[in-house]
């Protein structure tokens, strides 16, 4: 591979071409950054103005209308004292 100083546009928009479909949209994220670190997209805020509540209820999926349940955490295992 060649130093980065000593590659050109166009070696770059070259091997934009073999990137696969699914990775674009990051690789789009990317060069936005690099561009010009101040128009990059926005990273979106996972708690948003909900709060963790409404993050938890929006993004656990499958199970999302089994409650959650916090089991008995049991006995601990006897151990050696420390030294």
């Amino acid at each position: 591979m060649k130093r980065a100083a000593s590659i050109s546009k166009e070696q770059i928009k070259s091997e934009v071409d073999k990137v696969r479909d699914e990775y674009l949209g990051a690789l789009y994220r990317i060069i936005l950054a690099l561009a010009d670190p101040m128009m990059a997209p926005p990273r979106p805020e996972p708690a948003g103005t909900g709060g963790w509540s409404q993050f938890i209820s929006q993004m656990y999926g499958a199970t999302r209308d089994a409650p959650l349940e916090r089991w008995p955490e049991g006995a601990a295992e006897e151990r050696l004292p420390l030294e």
